[in-house]
């Protein structure tokens, strides 16, 4: 392809191939330099930021992947009706997918992204691990071939010696991978990870590998073009994951040498040079003991690519862009920069307290900090929009930049607690914790540190529930004040002091008893007023566990509370979900039940006979028959969302009374799947 002056000259429009968040990133920088654009969506994406950002949109299908965004021939007939030049495929769904690379060259449409060759040689992670074994690239011990036998796979498994990790041959984003700790283990990990695969993928190959104990995870990102020439961006750690999905991601990783940096980075390159690649691609590397091992490359934009672009100060997906309109890389490796430090977090919907369980609902409440220095916010959602079980679960990123690690630290930190969100769960607390555990702010991670620390990470710290309860209570206040205006306006006497939120009450004292439940406990809070106190002023007082302090406050532009108790002064934010009511404060966010004497407050019943869903999804596997007995812990049913495999287990030894649902029916939240009978062990 002929050198351009610019992509202008070949793109007059861009055809993005994705949604969230990348897709609003892909469609910002592509309108900045005068391409127009067009997007895609389903049925379910039909009000999405995405949509409304784009110049033309195109409905491709219904919500499920399958039938919507990896749908080729759907999306080069929105291509071809659109006029679109170029299809950009951002991350997942399409983007390393040779076929539709290939069918975009059939159909004259550009790919931004590698070529189909490119994308089959790392493609597989068996073929790629063979391609850089020739090459003399550092491997970790395992079997990587064709051989799918079940028996075969595990005497490999015996032979590389427990434990071992298996990993889907076509995979990446943590999806079809088992860590096997025990010979016992290795049937039932392997069939999980077989069907994860193909659920994602459409291929169940697996390999086997040593699963190393403590390693970090780096990866260097890289550039070709159709000159020759290659550079590497330098790297980013990625070593904080669950599920052996990224968290928190950084440039530079920690306790990085100059020489080490140049080492990794020229092998990343010379692998890309070893498959003609062109565009961006990712080479991601296992470090342990000083020793670096190849995994696999990602032939595509990466999520973490900010922390890149923080530190380089380069426009990557600008890059791809003019990379695949022909035009030769701007800079050379000698001119890339390193300048300070960039790290990522990735809120998630997601219940981490019980074991990240993907959630889905109406994002009631959404702020992130605005125009707060080193800190960017990508985001493909806003308040009201929904988080849908169909894709993946992600909110937000939230990066921060400063001169220094400590600094980029700070300011993240900072970002996030700034942030509020309410409608559905999400990781904002797991955040928080992690970058202030110790571990992580001396840079001294690997990949086991969340597993490992889970008992600091999942739970709250609590210091000062007194502060919390407060901030509640006069969160209640407010919405009495908000109420009682409202009726008042309406009322024929206005002035009636029946309006007043002073506490005030005929023959008994000016105070508001309130009462909130929190965990297992009952907490009651009583706020007293002085004359004159109308409620928000001075003279309010606070008792709580037997104990009484003034208090005051005021609500803050942004809605949250700025509070003065006692002798103590902090600021806490509160929101309404439902009967409960979020506390943020300090980083935390706390669950409290609001119990409303006028609100008739019934109990579950308990569902010990059952087994529910708990998150929506779909029945991949059902492990048990009607009447079977089971035993406590026995695996019984494995629901699928959000293209992650959740299996279920007997609570108690039971027998299965009866089965619900089968396998490929989509379940709700809360929904009973089996009913069990206990029986006695």
């Amino acid at each position: 392809m002929a050198q351009r002056e610019s992509a202008r000259a070949l793109f007059d429009s861009l055809l993005i191939a994705n949604r969230g968040e990348i897709a609003c990133r892909i469609l910002r920088t592509a309108r900045a330099m005068g391409i127009r654009t067009v997007a895609v969506y389903s049925e379910a994406d039909a009000e999405a930021q995405h949509v409304k950002l784009a110049d033309s949109a195109f409905c491709i299908g219904p919500a499920a992947a399958a039938e919507s965004y990896l749908r080729v021939d759907r999306i080069l007939e929105a291509a071809r009706q659109s006029g679109a030049q170029a299809i950009h495929p951002g991350y997942g769904f399409l983007a390393e997918n040779a076929d539709f690379a290939e069918a975009c060259a059939a159909a004259g449409v550009v790919f931004v992204g590698p070529p189909p060759s490119a994308i089959r040689a790392m493609g597989s992670k068996s073929e790629a691990k063979a391609l850089m074994e020739r090459a003399a690239v550092p491997l970790v011990p395992g079997y990587h071939g064709a051989e799918q036998d079940e028996a075969f796979l595990a005497e490999q498994a015996r032979k590389i010696g427990f434990p071992v990790l298996i990993k889907a041959s076509a995979g990446g984003g943590g999806k079809g991978m088992r860590v096997v700790e025990k010979p016992g283990d290795f049937k039932a990990a392997l069939a999980g990870a077989r069907r994860e695969a193909m659920a994602s993928f459409g291929d169940d190959r697996v390999l086997i590998e040593k699963y190393l104990t403590k390693p970090r995870h780096i990866e260097i990102q890289i550039f070709r073009d159709s000159h020759g020439n290659g550079v590497h961006l330098n790297e980013r750690d990625c070593s904080v994951q669950r599920r052996h999905q990224k968290v928190l991601e950084e440039a530079p990783a920690p306790g990085m040498t100059p020489e080490r940096r140049a080492e990794m980075g020229q092998t990343a390159v010379a692998a890309a040079e070893a498959i003609d690649y062109l565009g961006a691609g990712t080479v991601e590397f296992i470090v342990e003991d000083e020793q670096f091992y190849f995994m696999e490359m990602n032939t595509r934009l990466q999520v973490e690519h900010p922390v890149t672009e923080a530190i380089t100060g380069l426009d990557l997906v600008a890059w791809q862009l003019r990379v695949a309109a022909g035009e030769a890389l701007p800079i050379t490796q000698e001119q890339v920069a390193l300048r300070g430090h960039a790290i990522e977090a990735r809120l998630y919907a997601e219940d981490a307290e019980r074991d990240f369980l993907p959630a889905t609902g109406d994002l009631r409440r959404l702020r992130f900090p605005e125009a707060v220095e080193g800190l960017r916010i990508d985001s493909g959602v806003l308040e009201g929009d929904r988080v849908s079980p169909f894709y993946d679960p992600m909110i937000a990123k939230v990066i921060a930049w400063g001169e220094t690690r400590d600094e980029a630290l700070r300011r993240l930190r900072q970002g996030l607690d700034s942030i509020r969100v309410a409608g559905c769960r999400t990781n904002l607390a797991f955040l928080g914790r992690a970058l202030r555990h110790e571990a992580f702010a001396s840079g001294g991670v690997d990949t086991g540190f969340i597993a490992r620390e889970a008992g600091k990470l999942l739970k709250p710290g609590l210091s000062e529930p007194g502060q919390v309860l407060t901030a509640a209570a006069l969160h209640q206040l407010l919405l009495r004040r908000r109420e009682t205006a409202r009726q008042a306006a309406s009322s024929s006497d206005p002035n009636s002091p029946w309006f007043t939120c002073d506490g005030w009450r005929l023959n008994a004292q000016t105070a508001q008893p309130m009462r909130f439940s929190w965990g297992e406990d009952i907490c009651d809070v009583t706020l007293g007023f002085g004359p004159g106190s109308g409620g928000v002023g001075e003279g309010m007082r606070v008792t709580l566990a037997g104990k009484t302090l003034p208090v005051s406050f005021q609500q803050r532009p942004d809605g949250d509370l700025a509070i003065a108790l006692g002798d103590r002064r902090y600021v806490a934010g509160v929101l309404d979900e439902g009967d409960d009511r979020l506390v943020f404060l300090r980083g935390e966010i706390f669950r409290l039940g609001f119990l409303d004497p006028q609100a008739h407050a019934g109990e579950g019943a308990d569902a010990g006979g059952s087994l529910t869903a708990p998150m929506p999804g779909k029945v991949t596997a059902v492990l048990v028959k009607q009447g079977e007995r089971v035993t406590q812990g026995q695996a019984l049913i494995v629901l699928e969302a959000m293209k992650m495999e959740h299996t279920l287990l007997a609570p108690a030894d039971s027998q299965v009374v009866a089965l619900h649902f089968a396998v490929g029916d989509l379940v709700e939240d809360g929904v009973e799947l089996l009913t069990l009978e206990p029986v006695e062990a």
